[in-house]
């Protein structure tokens, strides 16, 4: 269907497997949509094979419901979001019509993608995560890049090795300036991946950051390495 539509699918149209390395049960494995989308096992997996149709059972189920028309972004779901929006978080509607407001630049992105489905819209947001998690966003904002420019340039880039290595190298420079922070950071994440991969919960977000994480991590070892 996503071919169909002319996306950019990460991987072809593959779904691709991964196992957590263990030698006993229970065993867990992550699956990646060609979106980009991630799911893992969400029950005890006494075997690795059960651990994938654990893992594929709820990314079916997610895509399935994400992916039907309901879940479309339409005006009257973005005129719905948005209203949610400002109740949750006491909001004024001129902070929904200002872009450079939290509130006013999740309008500006679901209007920006209009027509797509809810699935394809949170691997979308994936991207902004990364970036306010990694600390981008802010750098940017101090250069003076409007919230505008900063949606306009992400909302048609997508997450590759380039962006993943940039914010790996800024994980080094942490650590190397706050010993101990890319450990805390790494074991705050992992537990955040487990909790919201037995919750059934989509994972992009949590599983880049522990990808991240571990680049910079070996990156860290060559560092370490060459100046030995």
């Amino acid at each position: 269907m996503k071919q169909s539509r002319g996306a950019d699918l990460k991987n072809g149209a593959l779904v691709v497997y991964e196992m957590v390395p263990s030698t006993s049960p229970p065993y867990v494995c992550f699956v990646t949509l060609p979106g980009g989308s991630c799911f893992g096992s969400f029950q005890f997996c006494p075997t690795k094979a059960e651990a994938r149709r654990s893992a594929a059972k709820i990314a079916l189920m997610n895509s399935v419901f994400n992916e039907h028309p309901s879940r479309r972004i339409t005006d009257e779901f973005i005129e719905k979001s948005v209203s949610e929006a400002l109740a949750s978080f006491n909001g004024n509607r001129e902070e929904a019509d200002n872009p450079n407001t939290g509130i006013g630049a999740f309008r500006f992105m679901l209007e920006s993608n209009k027509g797509k489905s809810m699935l394809e819209f949170q691997e979308l947001m994936t991207v902004f995560q990364l970036l306010h998690w990694n600390g981008s966003l802010k750098a940017m904002r101090e250069r003076q890049c409007s919230r505008q420019e900063v949606l306009a340039h992400y909302s048609h880039r997508a997450l590759d090795d380039d962006i993943r290595n940039q914010m790996a190298m800024d994980w080094v420079n942490r650590e190397q300036s706050d010993p101990g922070a890319l450990s805390r950071e790494l074991s705050s994440t992992e537990r955040e991946l487990d909790e919201a991969r037995l919750a059934g919960k989509e994972l992009r977000f949590h599983k880049e950051k522990k990808d991240i994480l571990m680049l910079a991590a070996g990156q860290l070892g060559s560092v370490h390495s060459s100046n030995c």
